[in-house]
């Protein structure tokens, strides 16, 4: 069946045709003969309680300094098509939130990738605390709060720390801090200075030495994963900031840990999710703007663009 999809995004020219997983859900909707279309968030519009964007048809291919052509934008009404991708990079901030908000105008009468109200309840450093009470080995040690006293006493106890903002992205801001560190108060003053938001604050875990491990879930099950190994000197693990991707298997707790929080990813809408694990622990819940799937193809891994578009077309004919 072919679809009506527009996709929510950041400029598509400027895409990594080779690494973003966007692009590659945008190549796969083409090939099964859905028609796309992309805008840019600062494009939809909440129009007499309709969700408006100035979307553009586009043709994509996998072809490096030429990979999109636009059509002409129309301002179009969200509810006339059948599929939008929520696609955006974070950060996960009021615009964001913002954009989720209008969408729920259309959804799910229009199907939104993710669902934009667990989009916005879920936020990926807070979401993955959700399943801590019940299981307690889920989660390292993890501390969210703007309390100097508690974060000052979460640090005497667990020694190595590792600090970052809570509403962060792609390694940004994220540091360590070994005992004897004197850095922390003029750390936490600089946090403040630019948001009032608390940080999160979690237990140095040293397997990050070995990966920090991607795992890829369609609609609550484990599709495929990628392991992200810090560089040398280096505490982040994030590819961008010179962690180097490197096949992964799931292992038997890889698959525990998805067994637990699964069922609450396809309860709540969440079709296409990205989980961090480092060890035996759970780390973040990505589900604003995943990624990696590019990756775990490359390396010999499922076609995960071809499962994220089999649940969508699942979803929509079952309405």
């Amino acid at each position: 069946m072919g679809l009506t999809v527009a996709i929510q995004m950041d400029p598509i020219e400027a895409v990594d045709i080779d690494g973003d997983s966007t692009f590659a859900l945008a190549l796969e909707a083409q090939t099964r003969g859905h028609a796309i279309a992309v805008y840019e968030p600062r494009h939809l519009s909440l129009k007499d309680g309709k969700a408006i964007a100035k979307i553009c048809p586009v043709t994509v291919r996998r072809e490096a300094g030429n990979h999109v052509t636009r059509g002409a934008p129309e301002a179009t009404d969200l509810s006339a098509l059948d599929v939008v991708l929520l696609r955006q990079d974070p950060p996960f901030d009021m615009s964001y939130i913002t954009t989720t908000h209008i969408l729920d105008h259309v959804h799910p009468g229009t199907l939104v990738v993710n669902d934009p109200a667990h989009v916005r309840n879920a936020p990926e450093k807070l979401f993955a605390n959700e399943f801590a009470a019940e299981h307690g080995d889920l989660l390292p040690p993890t501390l969210i709060s703007m309390d100097t006293d508690e974060i000052k006493a979460f640090r005497e106890e667990h020694k190595d720390i590792i600090i970052k903002p809570l509403y962060g992205n792609g390694g940004a801001g994220v540091f360590r801090l070994r005992p004897g560190d004197e850095n922390m108060n003029s750390l936490l003053e600089i946090f403040r200075e630019i948001s009032r938001e608390p940080v999160i604050v979690q237990t140095y875990l040293p397997d990050v030495r070995k990966g920090d491990k991607r795992i890829i879930l369609v609609d609550g099950v484990a599709a495929g994963a990628i392991n992200r190994i810090p560089a040398e000197g280096e505490a982040r693990s994030n590819l961008h900031v010179g962690g180097k991707a490197v096949a992964s298997e799931l292992t038997a707790r890889d698959r525990e840990i998805c067994e637990i929080i699964g069922p609450e990813l396809k309860r709540r809408g969440l079709v296409f999710v990205g989980i961090d694990v480092i060890g035996n622990y759970l780390t973040e819940i990505n589900v604003t703007s995943p990624t990696g799937i590019q990756e775990i193809k490359r390396f010999g891994g499922a076609d995960i663009a071809a499962l994220i578009w089999d649940a969508i077309e699942a979803r929509v004919g079952g309405r």
